[in-house]
């Protein structure tokens, strides 16, 4: 059986970077939680925050390993299986790839030392910077990383001499006209990650009856986190959809299976699209709605996949039913922080055994959205690696189909089993969960007076229940 080289390399990428950035993501918006929580520990001076952080930071710790591990044999893909990539595009996205290692890998890893090992030994303010400077690493790491995969969707900034790019304007290569809709896009997608894991969490000890000081906390602010960021991401989503009709307009036309310009769009909440006919099957949609959305007029038209010559465009079913899925799990989590902000008002947050025991199966939801949202950018972008400027197929290193297919088994056989263990790790940490506080007796009204015989038993027993679990 004869494979494509090109395909077999495509894949290994996205089989290389499916289990990447899910890692990464995560960290952005856990190493934030564990700042703010460390920073509500100073505030206060409650002992709840300060034991949250600290598992937290176990946690990110296993991740931020993972997101290393398998970041790393991205770059030696770029020289393996991607040469003709990194010799005509070197010069533009190799600064970028380089600067996200001074600028951010090296913070993180400096500060990341104290943030694990400084519990006890270092003041509190220094366990707090530490923390800060972490968070603002993962941030300056999404940056860079964001400003080199938005020029590959909408470059700018170059110039083409002899079949190589030149940076010209590094300004507009960093901000090009993609990225600031891109990274804010990411971020939201990150926080929000991090806010449905916690969640899932909290739900899950709430409903075992375990730590029953440190669950509501984790409750609360994930809920409020979910509730603020999710009908943000709408609104910046929308944002960013505009400005992919004006710079990839192929991509939306996927996104929507639109295929004739002539013809005002429906919103296609099924279908079936066939690319070789050119056409759509089963479809059940709202007339009129995806033209309303896009051109924000109800009759209004936008290119159909009609306009684009064959070669030039994208997969049309993966990314069809990729942006549906990460807009449905997005309209979800928007329905989830709504009906919790309506039993918070009322008071029935922590007793609503109906919500939250399937709220305890919602920590993945936050990753398949972001994995379904990086299939809809990337295989959209199709048949370029960088538009308009490079196509795929022209990219990929004169190696034979074999050497990428044994590469790639390796790849699925090595991940698979340190991932796993990776995963069961984090699971164990989870089940395990934050220390138990030291309860103490409140200091009034019953300061001053030994406890009586029944306080005295309540407080032994939650104790108790929290050193058991």
């Amino acid at each position: 059986m004869d494979f494509d080289p090109v395909m077999l390399a495509r894949l290994q990428f996205a089989f290389t970077i499916s289990f990447h950035i899910i890692f990464p993501a995560f960290t952005i918006g856990l190493s934030a939680y564990i700042a703010v929580l460390l920073a509500m520990w100073i505030k206060t001076n409650r002992e709840r925050y300060q034991k949250l952080a600290k598992f937290w930071t176990k946690i990110f710790a296993v991740s931020f390993g993972m997101g290393v591990v398998s970041g790393i044999v991205l770059s030696y893909q770029f020289g393996t299986n991607w040469s003709e990539f990194s010799r005509i595009l070197g010069n533009v996205l190799g600064p970028l790839i380089g600067y996200e290692v001074l600028t951010a890998f090296f913070l993180e890893a400096t500060f990341l030392g104290v943030l694990l090992f400084g519990w006890g030994k270092v003041p509190r303010w220094l366990q707090l910077t530490a923390a800060i400077a972490v968070a603002f690493g993962t941030l300056m790491s999404a940056f860079w990383i964001l400003s080199a995969n938005s020029w590959m969707h909408t470059p700018a900034g170059f110039e083409m001499r002899d079949g190589i790019a030149y940076p010209v304007d590094w300004i507009k290569i960093i901000f090009n006209p993609s990225f600031p809709y891109r990274f804010a896009h990411m971020l939201l997608a990150a926080y929000l990650t991090t806010a449905v894991v916690v969640l899932a969490v909290a739900a899950r000890y709430r409903v075992a009856g375990r730590f029953p000081r440190q669950s509501p906390t984790m409750l609360k602010m994930a809920l409020g986190m979910v509730m603020l960021l999710a009908p943000l991401q709408l609104f910046i989503g929308d944002l960013h959809g505009l400005n992919t009709a004006k710079h990839q307009p192929a991509k939306i036309a996927a996104m929507e299976a639109h295929w004739h310009s002539d013809k005002p769009a429906p919103l296609l909440l099924f279908a079936w699209p066939d690319q070789q006919q050119q056409t759509n099957h089963a479809e059940i949609g709202i007339p009129n709605l995806a033209s309303l959305i896009i051109t924000h007029e109800r009759d209004g038209l936008f290119p159909g996949l009609n306009d684009f010559p064959v070669e030039d465009q994208p997969p049309v079913l993966p990314v069809f039913f990729s942006f549906r899925i990460m807009v449905g799990i997005g309209l979800l989590l928007i329905g989830i922080g709504l009906l919790g902000g309506v039993l918070w008002w009322r008071g029935r947050l922590f007793d609503a055994q109906w919500f939250m025991r399937p709220l305890r199966f919602a920590w993945p939801l936050g990753f398949i959205a972001l994995l379904a949202g990086w299939m809809t950018t990337e295989i959209g972008r199709q048949p370029w690696l960088a538009h308009q400027v490079l196509r795929t197929a022209d990219a990929a290193s004169p190696v034979s189909a074999n050497s990428v297919l044994v590469s790639l088994l390796l790849f699925v056989l090595v991940y698979g089993v340190v991932f796993s263990a990776g995963i069961y790790y984090i699971n164990r940490l989870i089940h395990k969960g934050p220390e138990p506080e030291v309860l103490e007796a409140p200091a009034s009204p019953t300061a001053g007076r030994p406890l009586s015989g029944a306080e005295s038993g309540s407080f032994d027993t939650l104790n108790r229940e929290q050193s058991d679990a």
